[in-house]
């Protein structure tokens, strides 16, 4: 137990007994909150300060006022220095040069040594100046005592009073007194207050100049949107675009860019104006930044339309008041005056109008047609209201294939001659059968006695992509689509492209969404008119327009898809186009469809009554093996180029048209080729009659019928 007792240490001072090997207690530190570090609390303080919006309105106040008087200032101080000098000449003489304007640059040369002879002629009078003042002071100081002394001389005469002689003079001395006394009193104020006013007419200056910067202007006059187009303005959106020759150009040029410009004209709900680049700017530069010009002229890139007239190096601007293309166009001519009717030959249908707000009216004469855009931008309705004015002319017949199917066309049931509508592959075969008719009336045509004269016949085909991507195969193994010599539709329609204008058969086709397989260029260059809507991209730009078009400045890729419903870029000579320009743009008349059904009842009117064929008549059924196997009666084997002149004796219409390669093309894969015997083409008979047993019964005529 000993062992176990700890010995105690007191401590002489406090008297208290503590244990030596015990580690010190810790003494307690009381809970408080440290306060915040004053830098912190300083800079969040400033930082509230600084992004307070008093604060910044109060920085944008000063900025602004203090620019006003620094604009100014340079301003009058630029004034100043070409009133005296001789730079106004020389910067006007440059510009001159600059825009090729030699007769002007000489004018201007004229001008500058005249004002250097004038300058020189005041110098030299300078000179000479102290010497005349001397002169002229010795002798208006003589002069103007002498008077004072016989003034005062007539006084005293007149007055019997010596002291009058010198009255004269002491009046005017008097005055001298009072000057100088009003002189003594203004000197102080003016001295003070003559800065100030100097001052405030420099921030005068400066403010109707508006020198401020935008940040600095106040929130209700830093949007400039919709302001009218002037100019100054014009010239400022140039220089800021971006291209430094453009930019350097304007700074040297003496009126600071303004002989760039040709007057600014009122066009339709927008002004034009024609600007002239100097060298080194290329047309192209100008055209490739179309969204920062609209930006930069406070417009909408939809807003401005950039163009290229006859005159070299010269790029024409549209601009739009702001908001006014978002504004709707009003109704249609065919829907207001229920008398109008139409001529082929001679006439122009009104389909809308142009930017200036003129009436775009288009002939369709002897014109092919192709309308291509995005889905759901007014393709239809726009190819419909030209089909519906040329429907007010009774000579005309149509024959219609909508491959869309949902009704857009259904008015023309009764006014044409043939309607199809529907997107399978069997109305792309319908379709293809009514264009590969239109070619058998156009050939009968151009075989007839010249001088013949035939009714305009207008095929048209809606959604004609559909029938480009068909996958359907005919019983002569040739697809209906695609863009190959073996397409029947391309073919088909190729061929009316090539001769049909001729003797009045005409193609029209709308697509959507164009690409090189649902829109083959043979095709699209066929047309005569050709028609965009909005499209994504400017290479469908190129495949809607052509290249001459969107080079010219036609931008169908620009329009705004679903805002720019109805609104068309027209390449065409069919449509009056400015002179240089290689495209319009026309917003649409919209025609729904409930009015386009009254304008075809009118068109019905003017007609004895159609009979609409909804199929084609395709006559009796033919199997190509088993008339091959007829016509070669009971011969082993049979020259091709006999199967072929007999096949055309058996039926014209069905083998007159066929080739070698027509023949091959049905017997490839039957197992009865055509072979070589004695070195020539020749068909057996075995070949064939085994074919035709072996064959699926599906694929015979009697199981198609």
């Amino acid at each position: 137990m000993t062992d176990n007792v700890v010995p105690l240490f007191k401590d002489p001072q406090t008297g208290i007994y503590t244990d030596p090997h015990a580690a010190p207690a810790t003494p307690a530190v009381p809970d408080v909150v440290r306060p915040a570090r004053v830098w912190k609390r300083t800079g969040r303080a400033m930082r509230t300060a600084v992004t307070d919006e008093r604060t910044r309105t109060a920085v944008r106040l000063v900025a602004r006022h203090g620019l006003y008087v620094a604009g100014g200032t340079r301003i009058v101080a630029k004034r100043t220095w070409d009133g005296r000098t001789a730079s106004r000449y020389e910067r006007m003489l440059r510009a001159a040069e600059a825009a090729s304007q030699f007769e002007e640059a000489k004018e201007w040369e004229d001008r500058l040594s005249r004002f250097k002879a004038a300058r020189h002629h005041r110098r030299m009078d300078l000179l000479k100046a102290p010497q005349d003042m001397v002169k002229s002071a010795l002798y208006g100081t003589g002069l103007t005592v002498g008077g004072l002394l016989a003034l005062g001389i007539v006084l005293a005469i007149a007055n019997k009073d010596i002291t009058d002689v010198i009255a004269p003079i002491s009046v005017a001395i008097e005055a001298i007194r009072w000057i100088v006394y009003v002189a003594t009193v203004v000197w102080g104020p003016a001295v003070t207050v003559g800065p100030w006013l100097a001052l405030l007419a420099l921030w005068q200056v400066g403010r109707q100049r508006q020198t401020a910067p935008q940040w600095a202007m106040p929130p209700n006059q830093r949007d400039d949107a919709g302001a009218p187009i002037t100019p100054s303005i014009v010239v400022t959106a140039l220089r800021d675009l971006g291209i430094a020759p453009l930019r350097k150009a304007i700074k040297e040029m003496g009126d600071a860019g303004a002989a760039m410009l040709g007057p600014i004209r009122i066009a339709g709900c927008g002004v034009e104006v024609d600007v002239t680049l100097p060298s080194g700017v290329s047309t192209a530069e100008v055209q490739g930044r179309r969204r920062k010009l609209a930006e930069n002229l406070a417009r909408h890139e939809h807003e401005v339309f950039i163009t290229l007239p006859t005159a070299a190096r010269t790029v024409r601007l549209w601009i739009a008041d702001s908001g006014a293309l978002d504004e709707p166009i009003g109704p249609s001519p065919l829907v207001t005056d229920e008398t109008m009717t139409a001529n082929y030959r001679t006439g122009k249908a009104p389909w809308g109008q142009d930017l200036r707000g003129d009436a775009a009216l288009i002939s369709l004469y002897q014109r092919m047609l192709l309308i291509t855009g995005l889905s759901n931008q007014g393709k239809t309705a726009a190819l419909r209201a030209l089909a519906l004015w040329l429907a007010l002319d009774r000579t005309v017949e149509f024959r219609i294939a909508d491959l869309k199917g949902v009704g857009d066309w259904a008015m023309f049931d009764g006014l044409a001659t043939t309607l199809i509508q529907g997107p399978t592959d069997d109305h792309v075969i319908e379709a293809t059968e009514m264009v590969e008719g239109l070619v058998a009336e156009m050939e009968r045509r151009i075989q007839a006695p010249p001088g013949t004269v035939f009714p305009p016949l207008v095929g048209i085909v809606d959604e004609a992509q559909v029938a480009f991507m068909c996958p359907a195969v005919g019983a002569d193994k040739r697809p209906y689509g695609g863009s190959k010599a073996t397409s029947r539709y391309f073919m088909a329609a190729r061929k009316i492209h090539n001769q049909g204008r001729a003797v009045d058969v005409l193609l029209w086709e709308g697509t959507q969404d164009p690409t090189d397989q649902n829109l083959p260029k043979l095709v699209r260059e066929g047309a005569h008119t050709r028609v965009s809507l909005a499209l994504g991209t400017e290479s469908q730009a190129r495949m809607a327009l052509g290249d001459k078009a969107v080079d010219g400045g036609a931008a169908p890729h620009l329009l705004r898809q679903g805002l720019d419903k109805g609104t068309v870029v027209v390449a065409s000579d069919g449509i009056t186009i400015p002179a240089g320009q290689a495209s319009i743009t026309v917003r649409t008349h919209y025609i729904d469809t409930d009015t386009a059904a009254v304008i075809a009842e009118r068109a019905k009117a003017l007609r004895d009554g159609v009979t609409t064929a909804h199929a084609i008549d395709h006559g009796p059924a033919v199997d190509p093996l088993e008339d091959i196997l007829s016509v070669l009666g009971d011969a082993p084997r049979v020259l091709t180029q006999d199967v072929l002149k007999r096949l055309a004796t058996l039926n014209e219409d069905a083998y007159g048209g066929w080739s070698f390669i027509d023949l091959k093309r049905v017997l490839d894969g039957t197992g009865a080729e055509p072979y070589k015997s004695d070195g020539r083409m020749v068909i057996g008979r075995d070949r064939i009659a085994r074919a035709v047993t072996n064959r699926p019964d599906e694929g015979s005529a009697s199981a198609a019928e």
